[in-house]
């Protein structure tokens, strides 16, 4: 049985009721893409001139 973290949690969410949890850790998700991104690439000058 290997489920996958996505499901794992979706299914955490149904059962408990805590929908509130889901836009909270995509914020955290997007902020972390783009601190990895921005730091590290050709586009961080694009991203932080915003």
């Amino acid at each position: 049985m290997n489920r996958s973290l996505l499901r794992e949690f979706i299914e955490f969410l149904m059962v408990t009721k805590k929908w509130w949890l889901a836009p909270i850790l995509m914020v955290l998700l997007i902020l972390g893409v783009l601190i990895l991104f921005g730091s590290a690439s050709p586009l961080s000058p694009l991203i932080y001139g915003m």
